[in-house]
């Protein structure tokens, strides 16, 4: 499942949320500095497929299979730039650099193999992709029961939306 950018303080908190009540890990500055780096990177993983995608623009223009000539291209581009399109692997290769980040800039400590903190961190971004859904409906259903009929798109039924969705994660320990 493909990570969607206003998703990703969301993932990059659970992560770093994970990691500390793993017991595996102890946070020497807390749990905002990991959050930030695992945001950073995960941010960093969309932009380079977005600048792969922005590569591809141009197949508006044609006219072939526009979807089967843009994943033709999509991998051949991925693969000159060493990118990662199966989710298992590029979830894993995020995995891998949000550890060794937080290792060495001392944001973490930890006595148990890298695998098993891998796996933790990993864990963390299948979960929060696998539920995310059940809470986006979770918290339609609550704007749809209030009174007042808020407007999809405006900046108040966003900022509801946001609310809602924040409370829905700590519900379920994701915040």
């Amino acid at each position: 499942m493909r990570i969607r950018l206003p998703h990703v303080p969301y993932i990059a908190h659970k992560i770093a949320l994970d990691l500390l009540n793993s017991g595996c890990v102890t946070l020497s500055a807390g749990i905002e500095p990991v959050a930030k780096e695992a945001d950073e990177i995960i941010r960093a993983d969309l932009q380079k497929e977005r600048a792969i995608d922005e590569r591809i623009s141009e197949l508006d223009e044609m006219s072939v299979n526009k979807k089967d000539m843009f994943w033709l291209i999509k991998r051949h581009i991925a693969n000159d730039e060493n990118f990662e399109l199966n989710f298992e692997d590029r979830y894993g290769t995020i995995s891998h650099k949000i550890l060794e980040t937080v290792w060495k800039k001392n944001l973490i400590d930890y006595k148990v193999s890298e695998n098993r903190l891998k796996t933790i961190i990993y864990n963390a971004i299948d979960e929060y992709l696998k539920n995310y859904q059940k809470i986006e409906d979770a918290v339609y259903e609550k704007i749809d029961g209030y009174k007042q009929k808020l407007i999809p798109g405006t900046e108040e039924y966003e900022l509801v939306f946001e609310k809602l969705y924040e409370e829905e994660l700590r519900k379920r320990g994701m915040l």
